[in-house]
């Protein structure tokens, strides 16, 4: 009853919060208002998180677990990347994601347990800080083609009006991707390490669609630092190298615990 309440709590604070440039709160600007709810959402979040996925056998990192979690690091990364630049409007898609992906796990139970290895622990908490930075990557290209559509098009919608310059947000999207990429390469390299075999039949998927997301967004990375890709070509191989990833890790764990139910 209690993780109910408590879930409860955190949909409303992140749809509260993802529409709070229309809430005036005393003397707050709107990123402090921004700030103040999703920081409570966020913290019931992680009360939730703690309930359902930490069990004594292992870690429960079912489908919906899985997803629950990632959108808490992503919004929790959001928050952070809020004190230095300006991506509110980001909030208003990633927030009420993750007040979905709340309602879906309290709504849907799935069970993955996983062993307590440090190294397997390690290897999962590295790529699910990795895929949640790619995520916002992603969203923020999303918000950049339409800014560029916009300009190109002399539509200054609301789109353009709320959103930082284009250089800004180009200058955002790479750093996203760069340490993104990192943590990926990082993420890779733990599951060979920690990983009994990451070429078995239900791992061998999700390991070569993960290979091939890595190499995409390191020719991204490779191109823009030596041809100076931007605009369009790299929001595209962004975006392509985001659903490759996707694919690899939500693909596998639908067929296995969904469809196949292992």
């Amino acid at each position: 009853m209690l993780v109910n309440l408590v879930s409860f709590s955190a949909i409303f604070l992140y749809i509260v919060a993802a529409l709070s440039r229309f809430i005036k709160i005393g003397r707050l600007n709107r990123k402090q208002i921004l700030l103040l709810l999703g920081g409570a959402a966020v913290s019931l979040h992680a009360f939730v998180l703690y309930q359902t996925i930490i069990t004594p056998l292992g870690l429960n990192l079912g489908f919906f677990n899985a997803g629950s979690l990632i959108s808490w690091v992503i919004a929790l990364l959001l928050l952070l990347s809020l004190l230095r630049e300006p991506v509110e409007n980001l909030a208003i898609v990633l927030f009420l994601l993750a007040a979905l992906l709340i309602g879906l796990e309290a709504s849907f139970h799935t069970e993955r347990i996983l062993e307590q290895d440090f190294g397997v622990r390690l290897h999962i908490l590295v790529s699910i800080i990795a895929y949640s930075l790619l995520s916002i990557a992603a969203l923020q290209a999303v918000f950049l083609a339409l800014q560029d559509h916009q300009l190109h098009h002399k539509h200054p919608a609301w789109v353009m009006q709320r959103l930082p310059p284009l250089q800004v947000m180009e200058k955002l999207l790479f750093q996203m991707i760069a340490l993104g990429f990192v943590l990926l390469s990082l993420s890779l390299l733990s599951g060979i390490i920690f990983l009994e075999d990451i070429f078995i039949q239900h791992k061998v998927h999700k390991t070569v669609l993960s290979i091939i997301a890595w190499s995409v967004f390191a020719i991204l990375l490779w191109g823009h630092w030596r041809y100076g890709w931007r605009g369009k070509r790299a929001i595209r191989w962004n975006l392509s190298g985001f659903v490759i990833l996707m694919l690899a890790y939500f693909g596998s764990k639908l067929v296995l615990e969904l469809i196949l139910q292992r």
